[in-house]
């Protein structure tokens, strides 16, 4: 998964309802489970309930943890399918999970791709371009963005994204193959507008 520690917490102690050892869980994963549903949700608020229905959740189905996956997976299972119920509950949810932008020969291909070696460092990781990112993974369509943020933000493996989604690996390679491609149409409009600028200036030393 990511690089995180995995933090030691007594299964045995949670499947049989121990309040402590449960607490313990919760302060160790959290963070990161809040930050997952903010990124899904993009609003603190929202946020927070489904963190608290997480957990909720969790403890009523903890009886019943069999262990085949690490905890942390199954949390972010639990965490993702929330959310996402929640974006379809405010039918925010798009249908087009599986929209791609095909050429006359049928190969995917961006409308436009941007050389961004050209652009300066400071630039490329400026507040502004990373809310622009943020931005841009917000227009991807729920199933994709779910896999980018588990893959690419969170770092989980192939293998773990599938099992909390409860889809193929072939699926999960397929989704964020996609989904990077979509981001790079994104971000490439954004850093077109800059491009020009910076190439001036280079022309003018």
């Amino acid at each position: 998964m990511s690089s995180n520690p995995q933090p030691e917490l007594d299964l045995t102690a949670l499947r049989a309802g121990d309040r402590a050892e449960f607490a313990r869980m919760i302060d160790a994963y959290s963070p990161r489970v809040y930050r997952l549903a903010l990124k899904m949700l993009q609003n603190p608020q929202d946020a927070e309930d489904i963190l608290q229905e997480t957990f909720i959740k969790a403890y009523n189905a903890l009886p019943n943890f069999e262990g085949r996956s690490s905890l942390s997976t199954w949390l972010y299972r639990i965490t993702t399918n929330e959310a996402l119920m929640f974006l379809r509950k405010k039918h925010l949810a798009q249908d087009s999970m599986d929209e791609t932008f095909e050429s006359e020969d049928g190969q995917e291909r961006p409308r436009q791709i941007v050389d961004w070696c050209c652009l300066p460092e400071d630039e490329l990781m400026s507040e502004e371009a990373r809310a622009n990112l943020d931005a841009s993974i917000q227009k991807l369509p729920d199933g994709l963005r779910a896999v980018f943020l588990l893959r690419d933000i969170e770092g989980l493996s192939t293998r773990e994204t599938a099992e909390v989604l409860d889809i193929s690996e072939a699926a999960v390679k397929t989704r964020l193959s996609r989904a990077r491609f979509q981001l790079r149409e994104h971000l490439s409009a954004y850093y077109a507008e800059r491009l020009p600028t910076q190439q001036e200036e280079v022309h003018d030393v």
